[in-house]
């Protein structure tokens, strides 16, 4: 297993719905297996909004944690989503995560109430006392209203059970100077930065372009840390297209990702309202760039 409690190369795992929109736990075992055996991941993400979060329930988040895990043991880390806007509601998904089977929790900051600075640390603090397991806080400002300031990270760093990252502020400079002055694994969550936050001692990414293209995002890592940085610069550059198409060109990654894998013959399903499925131009566009971003790797 990895050194870090959560993985080096993390998918954030879409969540497989049937063609009636019912949560496909055998669709979600297949892709969770495939993604450990054959998609260079030795961590998944359940639950992120990549999951579709906010529109499962907490009996279905739990349903998906138990199959996951019972799919892949102890051949990757499973990190599940547990982030809401309430914190008690927080406390009881991650107690209930845990119970699961999930070697760790995601826990987002607090949307749309934008609370100061020490009230998003105490609610981090609160779900890290009620949890064994360890804790990725996650920092996306542009989606919650509310950025984990730097200084706030090094106050969060000091509890045993607050371990990790997940890094969308896109503040390189703050991120670097936290991952100089702690022990937290810093994960790129913007695949455009897998490669530049590695380079500042960022431990590795969680992302959804893994939904289809790990082994490539796994083998740029994996050549930077044997110290081969053109090849590392070129697997990323080669990637781009992709995560461009997937990530910055109009529609939410989920769809994108399940557009692709439809096409590929994995488990992804539908979405459910208020998303939709990608157009058949846009998936024969992704599909394109796929091939390109996979051809020549093994």
């Amino acid at each position: 297993m990895p050194t870090s409690p959560f993985g080096r190369t993390v998918c954030a795992m879409v969540t497989p719905f049937d063609a009636d929109g019912r949560l496909d736990l055998d669709g979600a075992q297949e892709l969770a297996d495939h993604l450990v055996t054959r998609g260079g991941c030795d961590g998944l993400v359940l639950n992120g909004t990549t999951g579709e979060s906010p529109t499962t329930g907490a009996a279905e988040k739990t349903a998906l944690v138990t199959a996951v895990a019972e799919a892949v043991g102890d051949r990757a880390r499973i990190t599940a989503g547990v982030g809401s806007a309430d914190t008690r509601q927080t406390v009881e998904l991650a107690r209930a995560a845990e119970a699961a089977g999930a070697h760790g929790v995601l826990v987002v900051t607090p949307y749309y109430s934008r609370p100061p600075q020490e009230d998003v640390a105490e609610h981090f603090r609160m779900v890290a006392d009620a949890v064994g397991v360890p804790v990725m806080v996650y920092d996306i400002p542009a989606r919650t209203g509310t950025r984990i300031e730097p200084d706030t990270m090094l106050r969060l760093a000091e509890h045993p059970r607050v371990a990790g990252v997940k890094d969308c502020a896109n503040d390189l400079l703050g991120s670097a100077k936290v991952i100089a002055a702690t022990g937290l694994a810093y994960y790129a969550g913007s695949e455009e930065l897998n490669l530049p936050l590695r380079a500042v001692g960022g431990t590795g990414y969680v992302s959804t372009v893994a939904n289809v293209a790990g082994p490539v995002l796994a083998a740029a890592l994996d050549a930077f840390d044997l110290g081969h940085t053109a090849e590392a610069t070129a697997l990323h550059q080669r990637a781009l297209p992709l995560i461009e198409l997937m990530m910055a060109a109009g529609l939410p990654g989920t769809v994108t990702a399940k557009a692709l894998l439809g096409a590929l013959g994995l488990p992804g399903g539908p979405m459910r309202m208020p998303l939709r499925a990608a157009s058949p131009d846009r998936t024969k566009a992704l599909l394109k760039a796929y091939e390109s971003t996979i051809a020549g790797q093994a």
